[in-house]
């Protein structure tokens, strides 16, 4: 099981701040995937060509990063400031 948050406007774009997912996808890009197959808002926020950061376990990851039991993934947009 592993538990997915989102943050700040995908937060209020998909209409939740977490879940928690039975049985988890091997790699981070899998998990955009299964997201992706949702449809809808969830395709436009997870798109390939969306920039959309991870973090898993609170460190900051690449789309090849392995997922395993117990992990907790976060998605943020990128942050932009001025």
């Amino acid at each position: 099981m592993i538990r997915v948050l989102y943050f700040a406007s995908l937060r209020e774009r998909l209409g939740r701040d977490a879940e928690t997912l039975g049985d988890p996808p091997q790699t981070l890009a899998d998990l955009r995937t299964v997201l992706v197959g949702r449809g809808g808002v969830w395709g436009e926020v997870f798109a390939e060509d969306q920039a959309v950061l991870a973090a898993v376990n609170q460190e900051m990851a690449n789309p090849e990063q392995p997922l395993t039991d117990g992990d907790e993934i976060g998605f943020f947009p990128p942050v932009t400031g001025g």
